[in-house]
């Protein structure tokens, strides 16, 4: 069908490393796709004893914005950063990315991603910070960086056995996107779509029998 817009794309197989893409190297806006980001880094900092995945604290009401999610309707209740973790991914929860935001840092995820060899992954705002769009502060990824972090969450890279088992597990979860309507219902899909005005994006790891692959769109 005709779009109305630009779209970019990369597809990788997760076993041969064969690349195909469009504007791949193009940096586009990410909506919450940078989640996935955001998901490593604490997990990265889990294995180095930063961050106690299991222990609960009560949220903070100057955290809440709006947005996806369910937090914001919520009161107070204790959670894991684990917990905010699963909420960001499948429910795209705007709040529990902003707890895990301040949880990690923002400079962390900066220079964990250059370390990858992922410098273009760039997290500038918070989730529904709207002065910060205004003034042109937006999340951005190209689609090739995008897949290679897909890569990274399906190898492990960096992570621990269990911090792998344990993000992925997350993915596992669901969170539905566009991706998924174009995959046969029984092969898995681990995806993290995004919306913004005019702007949609999915990027998902594909668990396709003998070939697996990621792709971000």
């Amino acid at each position: 069908e005709p779009l109305d817009g630009v779209i970019g794309y990369a597809a990788l197989d997760l076993t041969s490393g064969e690349e195909i893409g469009r504007l791949e190297q193009q940096a586009f806006p990410t909506a919450s796709t940078i989640k996935l980001a955001i998901l490593y880094e604490l997990f990265r900092q889990a294995d180095d004893g930063r961050v106690a995945l299991d222990t609960p604290a009560p949220l903070d009401r100057s955290q809440v914005v709006g947005g996806t999610g369910i937090l914001h309707a919520l009161g107070t209740p204790a959670l894991t950063p684990r917990d905010h973790a699963v909420l960001m991914m499948s429910l795209s929860d705007n709040t529990a990315t902003n707890v895990l935001i301040d949880r990690v840092g923002f400079p962390p995820i900066a220079s964990r991603m250059q370390s990858l060899g992922l410098g273009g992954i760039r997290l500038r705002r918070k989730m529904m910070d709207g002065e910060a769009a205004r003034r042109g502060e937006e999340n951005v990824a190209s689609p090739r960086e995008i897949v290679r972090l897909l890569r990274v969450l399906h190898t492990g890279e960096g992570l621990k056995p269990e911090s792998k088992m344990g993000a992925l597990k997350i993915l596992e979860v669901g969170a539905g996107g566009y991706i998924r309507l174009g995959v046969a219902p029984a092969v898995d899909v681990l995806n993290k779509p995004g919306q913004l005005e005019g702007v949609r994006v999915d990027a998902a790891i594909v668990r396709a029998e003998h070939r697996p692959h990621a792709v971000a769109v």
